[in-house]
């Protein structure tokens, strides 16, 4: 397959563009710093500087061009404020998904956080900081952006993310209890998810558990039928 990686050059995107390339994928990834590009081909990855927050639709349209599937990775980060939030959480995740649509491309896979549904009609849960309310906000906006388009969509949902190494043991469902996982685990699984048809149109929550990564995917298309 070949496969465009926004925020490419994050802890998830880079560690998922390296395990694609690695398994035989043609991998294009989109970066805004010209100089994390040498980071990328040391990864297998194609680099393409295509900034989410200052490009048309058309321009990162060009840059999806061929591929068979897109991943939204992309973040703002836990030091940026809330215009940034909303800029790359979700400004960038829907022009991402305009420039998919535009470029042909069926298939989307958006990373997004467990929690989201607690903002739902505004809410703003007791003892949650103001900096993680705005991100799961945006978060949920992009989500339900993303679900009302015709795409082949999944939205994955991960829990507290750890840098600890990957154990290869996750939980995948709709919902799941609140937990960690790691970066490199969650990586894995959208690397799955992006080669099983059947996980298209689930929303999953994805914590560390004691499936292995390839049953619990494979599992996944079941959940359609409960």
């Amino acid at each position: 397959m070949r496969i465009a990686i926004a925020g490419a050059h994050g802890q998830i995107g880079l560690t998922l563009g390296r395990h694609l390339s690695q398994n035989g994928d043609t991998v294009i990834g989109l970066i805004r710093k010209q100089e994390q590009q040498d980071d990328l081909r040391a990864a297998g990855v194609e680099p393409a500087v295509v900034d989410l927050e200052s490009a048309s639709v058309a321009e990162v349209a060009a840059a999806l061009s061929g591929a068979d599937a897109v991943v939204f990775a992309a973040g703002a980060g836990p030091g940026s404020d809330a215009k940034r939030k909303d800029s790359v959480d979700r400004a960038g995740a829907v022009l991402l998904a305009d420039a998919t649509e535009a470029a042909g491309v069926g298939r989307y896979v958006l990373l997004s956080s467990m929690g989201v549904e607690q903002m739902r009609d505004g809410a703003t849960p007791e003892g949650m900081g103001e900096d993680f309310v705005t991100y799961l906000r945006a978060k949920l906006a992009a989500e339900d952006d993303v679900r009302a388009r015709p795409l082949r969509w999944t939205v994955l949902r991960p829990g507290a993310l750890t840098d600890d190494a990957g154990t290869g043991q996750v939980q995948l469902a709709p919902s799941v209890p609140s937990g960690e996982v790691p970066r490199a685990d969650v990586a894995n699984v959208i690397a799955a998810l992006l080669h099983a048809p059947a996980s298209a149109g689930l929303v999953l929550e994805l914590c560390s558990g004691d499936s292995a990564i390839e049953t619990a995917v494979a599992a996944a298309g079941s959940w359609r039928r409960r």
